[in-house]
């Protein structure tokens, strides 16, 4: 599994791990007898069908981040542009939702889909390709993106962050609402929803921040980094 070296470096035993998928240039250096190959979420690309479907596998395309598979037997030292790293480490049953953006790394042994930011908490899009389609206003509003990666099973994931990180509690009495420029990912049975506090016409003239707000609910973990900078 993954283990910290520093605030900003992480450091696996890929053999251990059963092979790690990782950020292209993620890589700072290794031991051992390691391969890199190149690496897809499943559904990230090649989706079939009409014009709608094309469209939204090219949205699905260019929010993807481009990975690496590492294989073999060695320690490997990943880290990207000196942003914060935290380790997170997932049981049966728990899923990972994470801005792709924000993904440094996971292990192997981990499901990864992608799948629609909408279809995560509603919002008031519905589920499915229409539902995502009705969402890309939202994610241009707000700077989250129209797709996120959901990574289940049992592994480890690395997530990134610019200023560092919140860990937010969910599952009292109340929602938690962030900001969805400064949301990372939420980990456990955590739904989120994104609002609008104004009407669309409202929120075009004004642009994005508190006007769109992301609510979570369920049962889990909502991490948050300590500024509202795009990575």
């Amino acid at each position: 599994m993954f283990e910290k070296v520093n605030s900003k470096v992480v450091k696996v035993d890929v053999g251990m791990s059963g092979g790690v998928v990782a950020r292209s240039g993620a890589m700072l250096f290794y031991t051992g007898s390691v391969t890199f190959a190149p690496h897809e979420i499943p559904g990230a690309h090649g989706m079939g069908g009409g014009g709608l479907v094309r469209m939204a596998g090219r949205m699905m395309a260019g929010e993807h981040q481009r990975t690496m598979l590492a294989q073999g037997n060695g320690e490997v030292h990943y880290g990207l542009a000196g942003l914060e790293v935290r380790v997170v480490r997932l049981q049966p049953g728990a899923v990972l939702q994470v801005e792709a953006s924000r993904l440094l790394a996971n292990t192997a042994t981990l499901q990864a889909s992608v799948v629609s930011v909408m279809s995560s908490g509603g919002g008031g899009g519905g589920g499915g390709l229409m539902g995502a389609l009705r969402g890309a206003a939202s994610g241009a509003l707000t700077g989250q993106g129209m797709f996120t990666t959901q990574l289940s099973g049992q592994g480890s994931a690395v997530l990134l962050a610019h200023g560092g990180f919140l860990e937010l509690q969910v599952g009292g009495p109340n929602p938690i609402v962030v900001d969805p420029q400064a949301y990372i990912a939420s980990c456990g049975t955590v739904q989120t929803e994104l609002k609008s506090a104004l009407s669309w016409r409202d929120a075009v003239g004004r642009g994005s921040g508190e006007a769109m707000q992301l609510q979570c609910t369920g049962q889990g973990v909502v991490y948050v980094q300590a500024s509202e900078e795009k990575l």
